[in-house]
């Protein structure tokens, strides 16, 4: 009895065959060049305040949308200050 429940175990189910001969090396390479992926590294104390990538990516965003609108607020009082000058 033993011995059928090993040779059983030992077969892969049919969804996790995958036939090698059919498979393309680098597939999706040249797309991942083209559309730029990414990848960066966290140091360990940053990565802690951090849940997930998806809460990296929402605070980078909410920072660059600050920035922006404090560039927009510099801009306008440098060119306000321009116009009196003259």
């Amino acid at each position: 009895m033993r011995t059928k429940r090993q040779a059983e175990g030992d077969e892969m189910r049919a969804e996790y065959v995958f036939d090698y001969s059919k498979a393309v090396r680098g597939k999706y390479y040249r797309r991942l060049l083209k559309e730029g992926a990414n990848v960066v590294v966290l140091e360990a104390d940053v990565a802690k305040a951090f849940r997930s990538s998806e809460a990296v990516n929402d605070a980078l965003r909410s920072l660059l949308n600050l920035s922006e609108t404090t560039r927009r607020l510099t801009s306008r009082s440098r060119a306000r200050r321009q116009a009196r000058k003259t």
